[in-house]
């Protein structure tokens, strides 16, 4: 395992907490996460506590949401046939399901379409707007895409068929010809918000065709659980409206779930005897149970089935595409798997490769729908900037991640001369070059990396929240931190460290025997802690030899056998060396 840096994040002064805890009546420790969180006074501590969806800005706050709902309406009035367009992944299919799913009650004009990822691949394909023309549709909805396609949008209009683009990626000075163009990354659009997932776009449109037609709110708020799916797994900032979004989205499936979504969470074991083992579901089980599932269909598949999954209205309906996509996710997994071991083989064969700065790996065999997963897990593994290509359609195709604080796609632009294409932002990127061009393309991006790279760029760390004593670990803190939910970028679980820990000689490895169960004490303190810690068995000698040590983790609830604690996930351990 690398070893980690720790960085306790910067502590408020003793006037910003005295300000705080005197507005709110907040504790030390709950002052200091808020501050940190840029949480400073009673209003913004208000509105962050309550995430109430009345606190959603007005959608026709967003530049040319009138020009959407006009040309919207008047497509209904005179009876035209409208094409929800959207990608397919997980942001994609939910915005297409979200769109369709609303405007199919209201009017039976609607149809979408998803592109394959393999035969079109991401975006507005001229194959989606020749099925558009076949079909008689003259009015595109797109969702999660569009902003950049340009040639794509004149070709279509050249066919008289016009588009409403709904994307939340940055846009270009040279925006597409459009009918409207809802993105609130536009230099010129004022919507005080600028974060939203492609979903949540979406949603501003319902919510504003919603308003136009007079209709009753719940016809959009019953969308939401879609916008929640769609900006925990695209990584949006779970701040500001997207947490309004979130949080209402989690509330409505706690309570109503779809067929689609009851039957993903039947099959990850989180419904039993037909209800959720939980009250509420979190970011976390939004990006580990449904995200992967829905995803798999466009990996594996096609993502038309993640629509036919989300829009059934019957668990009859639900059940083919269920699972169809459940057996996809059940390959992607042995996929995703094998290829990981095979690239884990070629690196550790590779005698040179401990001494780079990046890590690129090409094999014409691999599956293109698991690429960016393994990117993600070998960045993980060895901690430097990582390319995974494959060979697609005779050319090699490639998905790239990055090291925190390392802008991966100036490198790629570096080697631009080199590339048929390439696309994506400083985390994250894709691009496809000439299979006989991937040694070059390896060899620069190598150098680029290696003259760009800080050292400390490569050190993995853990941003650490505050300072805990075991005694200071109270149901009324755990509470109180549950109720700065939900979490995700930009508002992460707080994360605590306990010096000078020690095992009571019951801790053992369990499961497989990779994972950690503790059960420690702190130096001056009776109270004895429990935790566990995932893939941290290595600690394990050392602490039972008796040597003190540190704890990085966040708190968790377990109830066993009709008793709860509070517990610690362990996140990495420091053995103190005497």
């Amino acid at each position: 395992m690398l070893e980690k840096k720790w960085i306790l994040k910067p502590q408020p002064s003793s006037v910003e907490l005295a300000e705080l805890k005197s507005a709110i009546n907040a504790s030390d420790i709950l002052a200091t996460l808020l501050v940190q969180r840029k949480i400073q006074d009673f209003e913004s501590a208000r509105s962050f506590f309550n995430p109430v969806i009345e606190g959603l800005h007005n959608p026709f706050l967003m530049k040319d949401m009138d020009r959407a709902v006009n040309r919207i309406s008047n497509a209904i009035e005179e009876g035209e046939n409208i094409l929800i367009y959207g990608d397919y992944d997980v942001d994609g299919t939910s915005a297409v399901s979200l769109v369709y799913g609303f405007l199919m009650e209201q009017y039976e004009n609607v149809g979408y379409y998803i592109p394959d990822r393999y035969g079109e691949g991401y975006g507005v394909s001229y194959q989606g707007i020749d099925f558009a023309d076949d079909n008689g549709f003259s009015l595109v909805i797109a969702l999660d895409c569009g902003v950049k396609a340009n040639e794509q949008i004149a070709y279509a209009l050249d066919k008289k068929i016009e588009f409403i683009v709904c994307d939340h990626h940055l846009p270009s000075d040279d925006l597409p010809m459009t009918t409207a163009m809802l993105n609130p990354l536009q230099k010129d659009c004022d919507y005080p918000y600028k974060y939203l997932s492609g979903c949540g776009i979406g949603y501003k449109l319902i919510q504003a065709l919603s308003i136009s037609w007079g209709l009753e709110k719940e016809l959009a708020w019953k969308q939401l659980d879609l916008v929640a799916i769609a900006a925990a797994c695209d990584i949006v900032p779970i701040t500001g409206e997207n947490r309004i979004l979130v949080n209402e989205g989690a509330k409505l499936m706690s309570h109503s779930l779809r067929p689609g979504l009851n039957l993903l969470l039947e099959n990850a074991g989180m419904i039993k005897d037909g209800e959720l083992t939980k009250k509420v579901l979190t970011v976390t089980d939004l990006v580990f149970k449904i995200g992967p599932r829905i995803n798999a269909a466009g990996r594996m598949q096609h993502g038309q089935l993640a629509v036919e999954l989300l829009t059934a209205n019957t668990m009859k309906g639900a059940e083919e595409p269920a699972k169809k996509i459940n057996l996809n996710n059940q390959d992607r997994r042995e996929v995703d798997l094998q290829i990981l071991d095979e690239a884990l083989e070629m690196i550790n064969t590779d005698p040179e490769q401990a001494g780079k700065k990046s890590t690129m790996l090409y094999a014409e065999h691999w599956h293109k729908g698991v690429i960016g997963i393994v990117a993600s897990r070998i960045q993980e593994h060895f901690y430097k900037p990582t390319i995974i290509l494959t060979e697609a359609n005779g050319k090699a195709s490639g998905s790239a991640r990055s090291v925190n604080g390392f802008d991966i796609h100036e490198s790629i632009e570096q080697c631009s001369d080199l590339l048929l294409s390439f696309g994506g932002h400083p985390a994250a990127a894709g691009m496809t070059l000439d299979v006989d061009k991937v040694d070059d393309f390896r060899s620069r991006f190598e150098k680029s990396v290696a003259d760009r790279i800080k050292p400390d760029q490569l050190v993995p760390t853990i941003e650490i929240d505050a300072e805990l004593s075991f005694n200071q670990i109270t149901s009324n803190l755990f509470n109180t931190i549950e109720r700065m939910s939900p979490f995700g970028p930009d508002n992460m679980k707080p994360f605590f460290v306990s010096y000078n820990v020690k095992d009571t000689g019951k801790s053992k490895c369990v499961g497989d025997g990779t994972h950690l169960k503790f059960d420690v004490v702190q130096e001056g303190l009776s109270r004895t802690m429990r935790g566990i810690g995932f893939g941290l068995f290595e600690f394990h000698d050392a602490m039972k030899e008796g040597k003190s040590f540190d704890l990085v983790y966040t708190l968790e609830e377990n109830t066993f056998n009709g008793r709860t604690n509070i517990e610690m996930m362990v996140k990495d351990v420091k053995i103190n060396d005497e």
